[in-house]
């Protein structure tokens, strides 16, 4: 009996390890069944401990790891030899390369491994890959009549991302373009608040007609759903509606189709830049050094996923009295500028922090439509120009 099936039997009848399995079966990865036959046990068991070292390898630019994306299949084990699969679905060669590395550097820290074989799928071909279907190109959707894919992102929440990506439709199409927007948000969509729907899309034939508000054609899975229902979806089926909304919906020409991406990094996200050709991502920050942190992470994911980086966008930068026009920085200045060009990318610009844009988010009016001479208004027209600018 080898040294790997020694320390899996040691570790047999613990907690842990039953744990293990239950999370192991859970997760959707084929393991034998656990009955009372020590055999099956060990097998079991030699499962669970195999992937939870490979749950310590995230995705690059993610903060979830291999596992949790599905991408490890059929692992094998015998007289210590450990096999799997990785069911790529990037053609980024470069990422398989650095996702391969760290899973055999995880599975090389288990006792007794004596090999360890690594399988996927040929390079530049996804995993179960078959030619592109109709709407598709090079395995991604294809859009033919939009003409540049913006993400609008931020490494966290909380820092008015949706409101910037709001407003900023609407100074884009108040500048004579012809602009989307898609909520991308599964989990919280606020895009019909802000926008001010509440109406269901109309259906033509197997295709879903957008809203249309404020001049903006748009789609949200908050159209789609009650207000009052939560969504508990694991990746594959966020996967599976977040290529629907994009698919399946009749945007037509636009100039720009603006996706309000979840806040963080994850199964969203990892759809997304793997479904659609976008033109680049745009970060939301806020001046303060945590917000910074996150937003690097933000810049990270695109840069890993080979998204091109449009620039930092710093919201609640500073404060205008209504009363004298002063100018004051509430929470510090010039960070989201200074982590622009720390990360060698554009800065498109600051956005002032003000009641006003919230409360005209809440009344379904933005900003830029509702108080059209104000120096808010003025910033996000100046953020439009600039993205105008690197697009």
């Amino acid at each position: 009996m080898s040294d790997f099936t020694d320390y899996i039997e040691a570790k047999l009848f613990s907690d842990e390890a039953r744990e293990q399995v239950v999370v192991a079966l859970n997760k959707n990865i084929n393991i034998p069944f656990i009955n009372e036959n020590t055999e099956e046990k060990i097998l079991g068991a030699l499962w669970a401990v195999v992937v939870d070292v490979l749950k310590q390898v995230k995705y690059p630019g993610f903060d979830r790891d291999i596992v949790s994306f599905g991408l490890v299949k059929n692992i094998q084990s015998a007289d210590g030899n450990v096999a799997f699969s990785l069911a790529f679905s990037t053609q980024d060669e470069s990422t398989r390369r650095q996702i391969t590395l760290a899973a055999r550097e995880a599975v090389e820290q288990l006792p007794g491994v004596n090999d360890i074989q690594i399988m996927g799928p040929p390079p530049g071909q996804a995993a179960g890959a078959q030619a592109p279907a109709a709407g598709q190109q090079g395995g991604k959707i294809e859009l033919p009549g939009v003409k540049s894919i913006v993400a609008v992102a931020s490494g966290k929440g909380g820092v008015g991302k949706s409101t910037v990506a709001v407003n900023l439709a609407v100074a884009l199409a108040d500048a004579g373009a012809q602009v989307g927007l898609l909520d991308a948000d599964i989990y919280g969509p606020s895009i019909p608040i802000m926008m001010g729907v509440k109406d269901q899309p109309g259906v033509v034939g197997d295709k879903i007609l957008p809203m249309i508000s404020h001049d903006i054609k748009m789609m949200s899975f908050g159209f789609l759903i009650p207000e009052d229902q939560s969504v508990t979806w694991r990746g594959p089926m966020v996967h599976q509606a977040v290529q629907q909304l994009l698919r399946d919906v009749l945007w037509g020409e636009l100039d720009y189709l603006l996706i309000d991406m979840p806040p963080g990094t994850g199964d969203v996200h990892l759809t997304l830049t793997q479904s659609v050709p976008l033109s680049g991502g745009v970060i939301v920050t806020t001046p303060q050094d945590v917000a910074l942190i996150d937003a690097r992470r933000g810049v990270a994911m695109f840069q890993q996923v080979n998204v091109p980086i449009l620039g930092v966008i710093e919201n609640m930068s500073y404060f205008i009295c209504p009363q004298c026009d002063e100018r004051t920085e509430i929470f510090t200045t010039g960070g989201g500028k200074r982590a622009a060009e720390s990360l060698g990318v554009p800065f498109l610009g600051e956005i002032p922090i003000d009641p006003a844009v919230c409360l005209a988010g809440d009344q379904g009016t933005p900003i830029v439509r509702k108080e059209p001479d104000s120096p808010q208004t003025q910033a996000f027209r100046n953020v439009a120009d600039m993205l105008k600018q690197v697009t």
